[in-house]
């Protein structure tokens, strides 16, 4: 089968890489995804191979182990792994912002103490801005960070929608402090918390309830914490300096909507590739229904939505690369990229009829996943603020 992505303009390195997670992808995660997304079953051994591929690293410099490797590179592998089940994504993705947030802004202590087990997945990352009462409005963040006279802190709240919230032993958590400015966007500050995998009470003071029931993204731990009195440490303070915590938070953002935006191509390029193919052996009134002119529009604008969302990604991650910002880019990618998704699946589900409702066929598990896209790392209505925000500045009178 032809490929809609296609490699050109990559190096030797990066398409070896393509061509090792698409062959995991084919060998180790498309034949089970399906019976283990209807278990909501961890898949640990496809995050064993994952290890051993080296793509919990693949960003991470050389000297701490890892492969070294671009934010393209990155988007591209994660465009792969969606295409075989969007949930092994999410695994590495909050992982993936985590190790980012260390190398754009810890300390030369963290990098050197954490980013090497990263690497190679011994510590796991999981990333928490949101609360049960707040979700784009990250200035509502009432979780409190109380500094104590030893010059310790102290931690109280409940954070919501944690991704590897069960797995991960190395949390970033946005908190309020007492140490900023007037502003509460500079009175926010990340801590780096240390806990053991598991549920319940994983470290003093850290409670994970356990697993929330989510209608798609299943396999995935995604969970609440809850924090009582949890002790910490200055040391613990990413980069060090308190009242930093938003905009390092924001930057991580950044990259991970381009991540999202790289999930929604390869669930998309997956339903695509579904639906061609269901498309050319079901025939109606003596023919493949692939023949008949409305069944052949919707695949060329499925096909064509595929490459644009692609296309848009690849620009976000490059620019990233370069050194620039990317906020309205990653916010276009992101949002172009999670609506094109729901439509391409919707069209493939369409094209399969009644089957398509069937859970024994696959592209019922995407359209579930699917949903999810437009609301991780932000919905498009706050992309489109973004977006809109940044162009008045650009284009201001």
């Amino acid at each position: 089968m032809g490929r809609l992505v296609s490699t050109e303009g990559l190096t030797e390195d990066q398409q070896e890489i393509l061509k090792l997670v698409r062959q995991f992808v084919e060998k180790e995660i498309l034949p089970v995804a399906t019976d283990l997304e209807h278990k909501d079953e961890y898949p640990t051994d496809i995050v064993e191979g994952l290890k051993e591929l080296g793509i919990f690293g693949l960003m991470i410099p050389e000297e701490f182990g890892g492969l070294g490797e671009s934010l393209l590179t990155y988007a591209l592998v994660v465009e792969e792994i969606a295409r075989g089940w969007m949930s092994v994504s999410g695994v590495i993705n909050t992982h993936f912002i985590v190790a980012y947030l260390l190398m754009q802004h810890g300390t030369d202590e963290q990098k050197a103490k954490y980013l090497p087990k990263m690497a190679t997945g011994e510590v796991r990352g999981a990333f928490s801005m949101s609360e049960p009462s707040l979700g784009s409005d990250v200035s509502a963040i009432s979780t409190k960070a109380t500094k104590l006279d030893d010059g310790g802190y102290e931690i109280s709240g409940q954070k919501m929608w944690l991704t590897n919230g069960g797995s991960s032993t190395l949390v970033a958590v946005l908190v309020k402090t007492d140490e900023g400015e007037d502003s509460v966007y500079k009175n926010m500050t990340t801590f780096l918390i240390e806990k053991e995998a598991g549920f319940g009470e994983t470290a003093q003071g850290i409670t994970i309830p356990g697993k929330i029931d989510k209608m798609g993204y299943k396999g995935i731990d995604t969970t609440e914490m809850i924090l009582d009195k949890h002790r910490t440490t200055s040391e613990q303070i990413l980069g060090g300096v308190p009242g930093k915590g938003f905009y390092q938070m924001m930057d991580g953002v950044e990259v991970g909507r381009v991540n999202v935006g790289a999930r929604a191509v390869g669930i998309a390029n997956r339903a695509f590739e579904l639906g061609v193919a269901y498309a050319q052996q079901r025939e109606t009134f003596g023919k493949p229904i692939a023949q008949h002119q409305a069944i052949l529009f919707r695949i060329a604008e499925m096909a064509t939505k595929v490459e644009t969302a692609h296309a848009m990604v690849v620009k976000a991650a490059r620019l990233k690369d370069a050194g620039k910002r990317n906020d309205v880019e990653a916010g276009m990618a992101k949002m172009i990229a999670s609506e094109y998704c729901n439509e391409v699946v919707q069209d493939s589900f369409r094209i399969h009829g009644g089957y398509g409702y069937s859970k024994e066929y696959e592209i019922e598990r995407l359209y579930r996943e699917a949903a999810f896209m437009l609301i991780g790392e932000g919905t498009s209505d706050i992309q489109k603020m973004i977006i809109g925000r940044a162009l008045l500045k650009d284009y201001k009178l």
